[in-house]
């Protein structure tokens, strides 16, 4: 392999720094925000929503748009979370894809 192929540019890895150090200060921010706050009622409804919805808004679109065996084990997934721990239904949605691939 070329040596130019690990190479990388001074702006680019300026960029990665930046944006590391910026993601770095926002969650410490709101680690140092909300840990001096006893949220209650709405406030505590919004924060405890907030991972499933990151989560579904990094899954979903990628479940929908790939294919066939993804869209299944999504909902296979989905199916088996309500029901037993997130490690079962992860695992169950991984055997999924695996399996519905190979059918497919």
């Amino acid at each position: 392999m070329p040596a130019d192929v690990f190479a990388l540019d001074p702006a680019n890895l300026a960029t990665i720094l930046g944006m590391a150090a910026v993601t770095l200060i926002v969650r410490f921010a709101g680690y140092l925000t909300v840990g001096r706050l006893q949220p209650r009622g709405r406030l505590a409804a919004a924060l405890e929503s907030v991972p499933p919805a990151v989560l579904t808004s990094l899954v979903a679109p990628m479940a929908l748009a790939t294919g066939p065996a993804e869209s299944l084990a999504a909902a296979l997934t989905v199916l088996a979370a309500w029901r037993l721990p997130v490690l079962a239904a992860a695992a169950i949605g991984v055997g999924a894809v695996v399996l519905l691939r190979m059918v497919l």
